[in-house]
């Protein structure tokens, strides 16, 4: 009998840009997917791989349970075998609301409020009350948010000014807004005297309104005649229209105006917690409910550990695995009231993961879309334990990465190639680690870095005073103008509350490309994103007489069959859902009438065919040259201008995002972890753009772990020695030579990378 392998059975692979390829990824190994950005990895791994495996598994539920589910259309592929069910950790950033936790995102916070209603003395009553959402858990004064905003009237009225000259600094209370033209024509106030002339009688009306018991109206004037309404006040309208709800919940520009009008304390009812007092009286050990939320999850641990009530300590049992998991990744230093939003790159993907791993399930697939994103080198060493760890209890590991410590731990190394987007999709290389030093054309495992002996001579600085952003310890730091600076550390060391906290206040005129997502759907192009496609629709609407609507699929040039879309989606009731190319268009989105039309040959489609390198040689307009060449300095001349933005790859969208910002004229850019998703010679690709930036006299500011381009920089600066309250100091600053003599932990990293 001959010995069967154990793996996974891929053949004619077609998803995105795959080339009808064939895969053999064996199991209970670590197999890792390199290759350029856009080479075609994700399609393999997520499209493909993880897609068809979720998809067998809902075959496994009845029909009616399968209806109630996510359900997945089966990838373009000949044969799909032999496939385990996927735990899948992607790159994307955590969603969640503003009031989202570490807590709440491990499912922990449900498991404390119940060890707390089941053991607390004095006992309160269920496990909701013990929550800020229910009526009796939350505190009466803040309700249940832990700060109190109240409006501040000097940041909100401007009293040298009249309501006409725009007094009122608020948006919304403004003359531009109805509520402001109300004011000013209402004939309650004169609306061009300056509000230190009002009487005190008027001032006391325009800002509280009415004394108690009295009521007064303005006239609101439209075109269908006038009508009174009852005035308020500025204050009483600003705290009933605006804070009495969920700040988050307005849209961004509100949200961010009603916090620049209002100060905002710490409840002092419920210290910040929400909670009502009455909940706070609850102790386990001598420790309430907040107490517990606020303890670093190393000292949550051992608050556990001392439960000794056999129901109490059921339930801490269930809690101390997931809690045990985020200090194993080096997260002991958070707490779970710590907010999602403002967790840095590395520390939000180690929660991702912490979140996935509680399991002691094996024989799955575990998926990882560039676990390292965010992590320092000296943090790689955790991850790589853990990803072993995975394989070790007889699961397989399938890992995207361009870092080359976790590309070494592989046991089976696949890279995609040769190059990106249509020059892609091929399989390069796959075995072990020996045989990629012959095989591949762009992968070497044994990089040595290149340290910048040159650097540029600084002339002058931005200096920022008494940073305490965050963990920041009230630091001052001198950072060089008109070079390349990298500022690095460990995740949650400090850096990203310096820069995008601390020197953004300082310098608001800087253009910053954080971390966030760009918004991807099927009906964003890269000349949507990149506002070239007004432009070439009216250049056809000049070029034929026809309206600038009749080119975009989303109006009037939309097919009336599929809407625009370009694919249908017949009703298939149960079964697996099946997108259909559009028989009408075939795939273009567009109209008959729309494709008849033509400029220089070319019609719509055909325009929207063109690659980025194309492009400039035949729309010779300067400003779709210029929003062109960006994209093409970062090395996204290869995609087409009709791509859709939900197709690109993380490395991609990093790009995108760059060259979006790129197009703006400034001088000073900060970017966080530009390296995102890229492959080494990509890296190569960008650092010449920040050199270029450079060379024509802005300042370039990055935040990166990435040790090439932290080589390459003229000067660094590393924050730390730690995480959270271990870190928010200034180790290190001063050129990469320099920096080798140092006994940081960044400095470590950069010797050992430039041994020869």
């Amino acid at each position: 009998m001959t010995d069967k392998k154990d793996e996974i059975i891929l053949r004619g692979l077609q998803e995105n840009n795959l080339k009808n390829i064939d895969l053999n990824i064996p199991k209970e190994k670590i197999n890792v997917f390199t290759g350029l950005s856009g080479s075609g990895k994700s399609s393999v791994v997520f499209d493909t791989l993880a897609t068809e495996s979720r998809r067998q598994m809902t075959l496994n539920y009845p029909l009616y349970v399968r209806h109630q589910m996510p359900r997945y259309e089966r990838p373009h592929a000949n044969l799909m075998q032999h496939l385990s069910p996927v735990v899948v950790v992607e790159q994307k950033p955590i969603r969640g609301n503003s009031r989202s936790t570490i807590g709440t995102y491990m499912d922990i916070d449900p498991l404390i409020r119940l060890l707390f209603s089941r053991i607390g003395s004095p006992s309160i009553g269920s496990a909701t009350e013990f929550s800020s959402d229910s009526s009796f858990g939350k505190c009466p004064e803040c309700s249940g948010y832990g700060e109190v905003i109240a409006p501040d009237i000097t940041k909100i009225i401007d009293d040298t000014k009249s309501l006409r000259e725009s007094a009122v600094k608020f948006k919304p209370l403004s003359p531009s807004g109805w509520q402001g033209r109300w004011m000013v024509d209402g004939g309650l106030f004169d609306p061009d005297t300056p509000i230190k002339d009002f009487s005190k009688e008027k001032y006391n009306l325009l800002v509280y309104g009415p004394p108690e018991g009295e009521r007064a109206f303005a006239t609101y004037y439209t075109k269908d005649g006038s009508q009174d309404y009852e005035w308020d006040g500025i204050i009483p309208r600003f705290v009933r229209l605006y804070i009495n709800r969920d700040v988050s919940k307005l849209k961004k520009t509100s949200q961010e105006d009603v916090l620049a009008m209002s100060t905002h304390t710490l409840c002092p009812t419920c210290e910040g917690s929400g909670l009502n007092p009455k909940v706070l009286e609850c102790k386990i050990n001598g420790f309430n409910i907040a107490h517990y939320d606020h303890l670093e999850l190393t000292e949550l641990l051992v608050e556990l550990a001392k439960i000794k009530d056999p129901i109490g300590k059921s339930i801490a049992q269930q809690v101390y695995p997931n809690v045990k998991q985020l200090v194993d990744l080096g997260l002991g230093y958070l707490s779970l009231t710590r907010k999602m939003g403002t967790l840095s790159g590395g520390e939000a993907q180690r929660v991702k993961i912490a979140r996935h791993l509680g399991s002691s399930l094996n024989n799955i697939t575990y998926i990882f879309d560039e676990p390292s994103a965010g992590l320092h080198p000296q943090e790689i060493e955790m991850l790589t334990q853990m990803l072993e760890s995975l394989r070790d209890n007889y699961n397989t590991v399938v890992v995207i990465e361009h870092n080359l410590a976790v590309i070494k731990t592989a046991d089976e190394i696949i890279e995609m190639g040769p190059g990106a987007g249509v020059s892609g999709g091929e399989v390069v290389y796959q075995g072990e680690q020996e045989g990629l030093k012959v095989a591949s054309a762009i992968t070497t495992l044994d990089h040595k870095l290149a340290i910048n002996k040159n650097p540029r001579k600084v002339e002058s600085r931005f200096s920022i005073q008494n940073a305490s952003d965050n963990n920041l310890k009230n630091i001052n730091v001198e950072i060089p103008k008109n070079v390349l600076v990298s500022v690095c550390g460990v995740s949650g060391s400090g850096k990203s509350s310096l820069l995008f906290g601390a020197f953004l206040e300082r310098y608001p005129e800087t253009i910053s490309v954080s971390q966030g997502g760009i918004g991807t759907s099927s009906r964003s192009t890269l000349a949507t994103y990149m506002g070239i496609m007004n432009d070439i629709r009216s250049i056809l609407s000049k070029e034929t007489g026809q309206p600038a609507g009749l080119f975009s699929f989303n109006s009037l040039g939309a097919c009336p069959i599929c809407d625009g879309k370009g694919v249908t989606t017949p009703d298939v009731a149960f079964a697996d859902p099946v997108t259909v190319t559009c028989e009408a268009c075939r795939g273009t989105r567009y109209s008959d009438k729309a494709l008849s039309y033509r400029y220089e040959g070319k019609n719509i489609v055909e325009i929207l065919e063109l690659t980025i390198d194309e492009t400039n040689t035949y729309l010779k307009m300067p400003k779709i040259i210029r929003k062109v060449d960006t994209l093409k300095d970062v090395g996204l001349g290869y995609l087409t201008l009709g791509q859709t933005t939900s197709s690109l790859s993380g490395g991609e969208v990093q790009r995108l995002k760059l060259a979006s910002q790129l197009k703006k004229e400034g001088q000073i850019y900060l970017l966080d972890e530009p390296s995102l998703g890229l492959h080494t010679k990509d890296n190569d690709h960008l650092l010449d753009v920040f050199q270029s930036l450079v060379n024509k006299g802005n300042s370039v500011i990055i935040i990166e772990h990435n040790l090439n381009f932290i080589a390459a920089s003229d000067w660094v600066i590393e924050m730390g020695p730690g995480g959270g309250k271990k870190g928010g100091q200034l180790l290190f600053e001063g050129t990469p030579d320099e920096m080798l003599s140092s006994s940081t932990v960044t400095a470590k990293w950069l010797k050992e990378g430039a041994k020869e």
